[in-house]
């Protein structure tokens, strides 16, 4: 059976989960109602009766569905589905962000972590902090971060940067001067590591993001690589006229 899904690397199954837990997350199916039938959405999506009904195996293992004995497959309640983290495009809105999220340190070295660049991206300074943490929202995992920050930004206030979100620290540090910020997106899917920590099923789609800041000589303040939810996160760009 042909399916345009068919074309991603990822598994099928886990591609047609992610359209019914959007479904679910958005409202669009809401809590008690039914969902179409097995063979309504194979029809729908162009695959196998199988590949459906492992994709509701698995949101029924979420908590997401329900098989109910004579009836079908319902929408379980929801209220507890986090609130999808909105990304915009300037940094005092991604710092009120990530102001609003919880993070969990995961690995700290403050001894010869050093970011490796793409040719051109930015000049190195001595030497950097390296943190790896996971972010969450409502008490669901995001977000993934590995961020390399400045040794001598560090520094200034290390036990600030070790308890709190990183860019809001650096915004109110009227020391630091932040001359050019970029980050660029890609998508992917999660590897096993990335999946057990954002909780979601390994291939489940996440978006990649590359974030660096520099000062008005080049040298790179702050460097990080982030990985999102897919599902949970929502980008917003403002477009020029």
């Amino acid at each position: 059976m042909s399916s345009p899904l068919a074309e991603s690397p990822i598994p099928l199954y886990l591609r047609v989960a992610d359209i019914l837990r959007e479904r679910i997350n958005k409202r669009e199916w809401p809590a008690g109602s039914l969902i179409p039938t097995l063979e309504a959405l194979a029809q729908e999506f162009g695959v196998a009766r199988v590949t459906v009904r492992q994709s509701v195996q698995l949101l029924t293992k979420e908590g997401l569905l329900v098989p109910r004995r004579g009836h079908g497959t319902v929408v379980t309640l929801t209220q507890d589905a986090p609130k999808t983290v909105v990304m915009k495009s300037s940094l005092r809105s991604l710092a009120s962000m990530y102001e609003s999220t919880s993070a969990k340190m995961l690995t700290y070295d403050e001894s010869h972590a050093m970011p490796k660049l793409q040719p051109g991206a930015g000049k190195l300074g001595k030497s950097y902090v390296f943190m790896r943490r996971q972010h969450f929202t409502e008490g669901k995992p995001y977000a993934l971060i590995s961020l390399y920050l400045l040794q001598e930004i560090f520094q200034r206030s290390p036990e600030t940067f070790r308890t709190h979100a990183v860019i809001p620290q650096l915004l109110k540090m009227k020391s630091v001067k932040i001359h050019r910020a970029h980050q660029a997106m890609t998508i992917g899917a999660a590897d096993t590591e990335a999946a057990r920590l954002l909780r979601v099923q390994p291939g489940t789609p996440v978006a990649h993001v590359t974030r660096i800041f520099l000062d008005a000589s080049d040298k790179v303040l702050y460097y990080a690589e982030v990985v999102y939810r897919g599902d949970w996160v929502k980008w917003e760009i403002e477009l020029q006229t």
